[in-house]
């Protein structure tokens, strides 16, 4: 089977002293996650959109495709967001699910 890689933007909320730097992978509905600090949120949206995928495929559903950061950027839900890619390797998940959602 060919690899298939994405690149999914997560939109990041600075955290502080008191509060977790939140995530929300917006490709992907109801996924969000958070961290301790930048890193640690981007290894913990990476873990996010990982057990997303697997729950998809063993019930068989799509994939949901990675759009550009750029679609997200001037909408105003992530207006003060922080913005990174997470690589995610999909070979894994296209082999149980229905493929990728057009």
């Amino acid at each position: 089977m060919k690899i298939m890689i994405m690149f999914y933007p997560i939109a990041i909320s600075t955290g502080d002293d008191k509060h977790a730097w939140g995530v929300e992978v917006p490709d992907i509905p109801g996924c969000f996650s958070a961290g301790k600090d930048l890193e640690n949120a981007v290894t913990m949206a990476r873990e996010a959109i990982e057990g997303h995928f697997e729950i998809l495929a063993e019930i068989g559903s799509p994939i949901p495709p990675a759009k550009t950061v750029t679609g997200y950027e001037k909408d105003p839900q992530y207006a003060g967001c922080t913005w990174e890619v997470v690589e995610i390797n999909l070979t894994k998940y296209l082999a149980k699910s229905s493929g990728i959602d057009a």
